[in-house]
């Protein structure tokens, strides 16, 4: 299985710490060093998706629908919590281009609360998904999570299911979208990135 570099990086890390420690001083000390440098392995998993053919939208995170909100006064909002045991690559929900990408100092409340969709550190990516249709999601910092990689930039063209970022540990991601989608998930719903779908286009006509 794939593993991203980062996961790679500490490991290493913790391994090589442990060997010191149980060279130098008790070969037991390093054994809890070499735990977590498995444990960083796991974590840092980057496992291959199919993304489902259609005119639809897909988790960009794997993890908990905790909140969907639909309203006519604001943008339909999908969020989805992560814990520590769910794999942390965020792909994109659709395919477009990245017209904005933008990156918000913040706190680092519980990713599960309310608040910490508007109070938080995350980064933001508005992506124009063609035919007027536009998707904006956040990749929200938590109490654990201190750090969001990106790995695309403004003007890059993104397919659905496409790797678009990483959160280390615990954190949240909360997809905003038009009222030219229908959402399709849950609340309460364990979604998978880049593969279980959270909302379809509709037409004009179809629109409620």
């Amino acid at each position: 299985m794939r593993i991203v570099s980062d996961g790679i990086n500490y490991a290493c890390g913790l391994t090589l710490a442990g060997l010191i420690l149980s060279y130098f001083f008790n070969p037991y000390l390093g054994i809890p060093l070499y735990v977590i440098a498995l444990f960083c392995l796991w974590f840092f998993r980057d496992p291959e998706r199919t993304s489902p053919a259609g005119d639809v939208m897909v988790a960009p995170a794997d993890g908990k629908v905790i909140s969907i909100r639909k309203g006519s006064d604001e943008p339909a909002r999908v969020s989805i919590f992560l814990n520590i045991f769910n794999v942390h690559v965020a792909r994109s929900p659709v395919g477009g281009r990245i017209r904005q990408l933008s990156y918000t100092k913040g706190k680092f409340r519980v990713a599960s609360m309310e608040a910490a969709s508007l109070e938080n550190e995350k980064s933001t990516f508005e992506l124009d998904a063609g035919g007027g249709s536009w998707v904006v999601f956040s990749l929200v910092a938590g109490l654990i999570a201190r750090r969001i990689v990106t790995y695309k930039d403004i003007g890059d063209t993104v397919v659905t299911g496409e790797r678009i970022g990483l959160m280390k540990f615990g954190s949240r991601v909360d997809v905003f979208m038009g009222p030219e989608w229908s959402i399709a998930a849950q609340t309460g719903q364990k979604v998978t990135a880049g593969v279980t779908v959270i909302a379809r286009r509709v037409i004009s006509e179809d629109r409620v």
